[in-house]
């Protein structure tokens, strides 16, 4: 068997729109939907514990919101990334059902952001419905991201190649990857 389709899932489709090869834009974007995802989870929780749970519905529901931009940000070039992948391979599958379970993520937040909108002034706590469509996603969310990490550790895509790696582990090598 060729290495040609590992190379090529190595290799960015557009450097300027999904980063350059070795420095992919995807990692770097998803850490905005997941912290923000995990935080307002945090959150909807905290609201029960609390006398005063207002602030922390409210902030919940910006948090939702700020998850659902970094999400689709994160999509974007996370789609270019998919392309890179050879069709009918173990990677290209892992990379579909890595970005369906993560557009279905997204959608739930959006419907949980729907749901939600305006309805912290009343100044109680997150409903036990939001509270599980929440749990239910980050849980999702937490499969995707293992999925991901397979995508870059098994399969090595828009991760350099070993000679470019071994670069960094030469006595007085420059370090630099190949642009």
């Amino acid at each position: 068997m060729t290495d040609e389709p590992l190379l090529q899932a190595k290799r960015p489709v557009s450097a300027l729109l999904a980063g350059p090869y070795g420095h992919p834009f995807h990692p770097i974007l998803v850490t905005v939907p997941i912290g923000a995802w995990v935080v307002s989870l945090v959150f909807d929780i905290a609201s029960h514990l609390v006398h005063r749970p207002g602030f922390l519905t409210q902030s919940s529901e910006w948090l939702i919101a700020v998850g659902v931009i970094g999400a689709l940000l994160a999509a974007m070039v996370g789609f270019l990334d998919l392309f890179a992948i050879p069709s009918g391979t173990p990677a290209f599958r892992t990379g579909l059902l890595h970005m369906t379970l993560n557009l279905l993520v997204t959608t739930a937040y959006v419907v949980n952001f729907l749901w939600r909108y305006g309805d912290h002034t009343s100044g109680t706590s997150v409903g036990a419905g939001q509270l599980a469509l929440s749990a239910l996603s980050v849980a999702a969310l937490g499969v995707s991201g293992f999925l991901g990490g397979k995508l870059a550790y098994r399969y090595g895509v828009r991760v350099a190649d070993e000679s470019t790696q071994a670069e960094g582990y030469a006595p007085g090598g420059s370090g630099r990857t190949p642009a």
